[in-house]
C-alpha cells in the first residue's frame, strides 16, 4: 500500500505554479527560429491548444477519480481511503479552477463585446 507524499505534491504543485508563470499573457513576441514573432493566428492557435490541454487535464483526473472510488467500493486492498479521498478532491479542485477560467474568459469576451468601436 502506499502512502500519500505531502512533500511530493507540494513540490508538483510548485512546479506547476512555476509554469504558469513562466508564459506571461503579455509574452506575444515568443522567439521561434530566427527571431520570428508569432502572428495574431499562431497566438491563438497556441491559446486554443493550451485551453485544450488544460480541459483534457481535468477531464483526466475526474476519470483518474472515478476509476479508484470504483477499485475502493469493489474492496481492491491496494486501494487506500486516504488515496481515494485526495484523488478526489484533486478532480474537484481542478474542475473548479477550470470554472473559474472559464467565468473569467466569458467576462473578458462579454467586455470586448461591448467595447465602442
Amino acid at each position: 500500500m502506499s502512502q500519500i507524499d505531502t512533500q511530493s505534491l507540494m513540490l508538483q504543485m510548485r512546479s506547476l505554479a512555476a509554469q504558469a508563470q513562466s508564459k506571461p499573457v503579455d509574452n506575444l513576441t515568443e522567439v521561434s527560429g530566427v527571431g520570428k514573432k508569432e502572428t495574431g493566428q499562431e497566438t491563438a492557435d497556441g491559446f486554443a491548444e493550451l485551453l485544450a490541454k488544460s480541459v483534457e487535464a481535468v477531464s483526466a483526473e475526474q476519470h483518474k477519480s472515478a476509476d479508484m472510488k470504483k477499485s475502493f467500493e469493489k474492496g481492491d486492498p491496494d486501494m487506500e481511503l486516504s488515496e481515494v479521498m485526495l484523488q478526489a478532491q484533486k478532480a474537484s479542485l481542478s474542475f473548479q479552477a477550470m470554472t473559474q477560467i472559464r467565468n473569467k474568459l466569458v467576462e473578458a469576451y462579454k467586455t470586448v463585446i461591448n467595447m465602442p468601436m
